[in-house]
């Protein structure tokens, strides 16, 4: 669970730093992540309504597969909570005490209560 959400908050930035609002042609990320890996959750985004995605999927593929398109609205928004490092840890930290394994849209809640609490409101 923790070296997924790393995987998606990386696959998130990577596309917002991007300069012309689409995606980069090919995404690689240090962390020996597999190209199926990042095929997947950037199909998992896709699902998630953070980014818009191309479907790639095939008959050989191992699982569902997806190229980034550019980000939503709401890839945006998680990003703008994700960004701060301190947050992402507390709530990775927060996430480990329940086993880890909890919903992206709750732990995006998780980023955002945190993030309110820095500042106080």
């Amino acid at each position: 669970m923790q070296r997924d959400m790393d995987l998606i908050r990386e696959i998130l930035f990577r596309i917002e730093d991007h300069a012309d609002g689409f995606a980069p042609r090919e995404l690689h990320f240090d962390g020996n992540y597999t190209e199926a890996q990042i095929r997947y959750h950037v199909w998992l985004l896709g699902n998630a309504g953070l980014m818009n995605v191309a479907e790639t999927t095939h008959m050989q593929s191992g699982g569902p597969e997806a190229i980034p398109v550019s980000l939503t609205w709401e890839g945006y928004e998680f990003i703008a909570a994700a960004r701060n490092d301190q947050v992402w840890s507390k709530a990775k930290e927060k996430a480990k005490t329940v086993g880890g394994a909890v919903s992206l849209a709750v732990f995006k809640q998780l980023l955002e209560s945190i993030l309110k609490h820095q500042l106080g409101i």
